[in-house]
């Protein structure tokens, strides 16, 4: 009879450490699995920023709907100013933006001590060359006043246009990213030149004789691209990026980002809905 209690004693210890360890086991499975349900979700859903305008309506029109083709869901948070985009999307709050070109993140990431990543760049509105005095650029007249933006970088890319066109000439070897009115060797129609603020740039047209215009804000005033003098042939150093932070560049919705971008109905779209940007040579592939 003890040999028997002890028998039934040792059995019961047995079934129930068996059912503890598979209690165990499936209790680490599930947080396992639940674990990995949350982080392919929170990468299912992106939250993209890109400033009011072209960029954002790029966003909402050619880049969000491919990606929710793809079952993202995508959150499209509009800015007003430059600052605020790599901010948010360093600190977390975005997990991409669209506004920026190349030689702004570099300057931005380095004074803000920022860890971004620019992913592809993107078809962007160029800088042209507006007038309401004249209806080609073969009419200028000598004295003719030019308007053009007031800040480095762009003033670089209007007088770089002019050369272009044969307005103006500028010294030999000169850097295109960094030409200003001091590089100019030959002015032979004698072209008056006013830097303003960009933003003003749209106003002045009624002013001028010929104005030139980034894109964005060319845009932003209700402008057709299409029915400008002229429009620069755009460095790639000036067309726009998508930006992500670095930890994320080699991330499944950064690729799907580049994918979509590079993909023919994206260009479709670019096509139809923004009629005069300049394309990256990608497009050309």
């Amino acid at each position: 009879m003890k040999k028997t209690s002890k028998f039934s004693l040792y059995s019961f210890v047995l079934i129930f450490l068996s059912i503890f360890v598979v209690a165990c086991s499936n209790g680490e499975s599930t947080t396992d699995n639940s674990t990995e349900e949350a982080v392919s979700e929170e990468q299912k859903n992106l939250v993209i920023g890109a400033t009011s305008g072209p960029y954002a309506d790029m966003v909402r029109e050619g880049i969000a709907p491919l990606l929710e083709e793809r079952g993202y869901t995508v959150e499209i948070k509009e800015f007003t100013d430059y600052v605020q985009p790599n901010n948010a999307l360093a600190s977390g709050e975005l997990d991409a933006n669209l506004f920026q070109h190349i030689i702004y993140l570099e300057e931005f990431s380095k004074e803000n001590n920022l860890d971004l990543t620019p992913l592809i760049q993107v078809p962007t509105a160029p800088m042209g060359i507006f007038s309401n005095t004249y209806d080609s650029l073969a009419d200028v007249e000598e004295g003719a006043e030019f308007s053009l933006p007031g800040d480095a970088t762009n003033a670089a890319r209007a007088y770089n246009i002019l050369e272009r066109e044969g307005l103006v000439k500028l010294i030999s070897d000169v850097n295109p990213l960094t030409t200003s009115k001091q590089d100019v060797e030959e002015n032979p129609y004698n072209l008056s030149f006013v830097e303003i603020e960009a933003a003003g740039l749209p106003r002045a047209i009624e002013s001028s004789d010929l104005t030139a215009v980034p894109g964005n804000f060319a845009l932003a005033s209700g402008l057709d691209l299409t029915t400008a003098l002229t429009l620069e042939n755009m460095d790639d150093n000036y067309r726009n990026r998508v930006v992500v932070r670095t930890e994320d560049a080699e991330s499944q919705f950064a690729k799907d980002i580049i994918e979509i971008i590079k993909s023919e109905e994206f260009d479709r779209i670019i096509d139809e809905k923004f009629q005069g940007f300049d394309k990256p040579d990608y497009t050309k592939e």
